[in-house]
């Protein structure tokens, strides 16, 4: 098992310094590529001593580790402000992954070289037990925005609603770091629909006639999530 970057705990006096480096890391990652820059040349454009830069970051994973946390942290109170403002489902979905464009944009090539590491066994993967912290923090957002809705589904199905919605907003933003096109219209396209597709769904998930389907969804999201009875 692979182990969790770690990031250096700093005083107060040495968060100047710390900042400089993250911010010199993610400038070298846009333009030499996350794979090609090293700590040598981040260190350099920090203007600091390499070894400084292993002090405060012991790999350049550690740095995109502290690069996520910073991220979700930004994020937090501007998530908590539209979940608060949204009277609807589909409101608080976009204010959601609107967030997330918003934090992500300036970095979005990163993001794409990242997206090499989908492995869950890699600590930078969405999907890793290193970042899992950050994961169920922000599938706790979908699960506010589901009970503030008040969403009724299946018993069967509605515990695994939050987690599915995590995952749709992730295929969103895999297809939005690849998007070529001008501001990325086609992203916007894509999810303004497969959102308005998603929440039909779920209205007509509560028809009577479907619920030979509720059982055949439960058992499926049983085994995709690893709780086989």
């Amino acid at each position: 098992m692979k182990n969790q970057p770690t990031v250096r705990a700093t005083g107060s006096k040495s968060e100047e310094t710390r900042t400089r480096i993250l911010e010199a890391a993610l400038t070298t990652f846009r333009e030499r590529g996350f794979e090609r820059a090293t700590m040598r040349e981040i260190a350099a454009v920090a203007n600091v001593a390499t070894g400084a830069a292993y002090y405060y970051f012991e790999s350049k994973d550690a740095i995109v580790m502290a690069f996520y946390e910073r991220s979700t942290k930004d994020m937090t109170p501007v998530t908590e402000a539209r979940l608060a403002s949204s009277r609807t489902l589909e409101a608080r979905l976009r204010g959601i992954i609107a967030a997330k464009f918003e934090e992500f944009r300036p970095n979005r090539t990163l993001l794409a070289a990242l997206t090499a590491h989908t492995d869950p066994d890699h600590p930078l993967s969405p999907f890793s037990k290193e970042t899992a912290r950050i994961r169920n923090a922000d599938i706790a957002f979908f699960t506010r925005a589901v009970n503030e809705s008040k969403v009724k589904l299946p018993t069967r199905v509605a515990p695994y609603l939050p987690r599915l919605l995590w995952m749709y907003q992730m295929g969103v933003i895999l297809f939005w770091v690849y998007d070529k096109s001008p501001d990325q219209q086609r992203t916007k396209v894509l999810f303004d629909k497969t959102l308005k597709m998603l929440l039909l769904t779920l209205k007509i998930a509560g028809v009577p006639l479907l619920r030979p389907l509720h059982r055949l969804a439960g058992e499926l999201l049983e085994a995709v999530y690893g709780e086989l009875r």
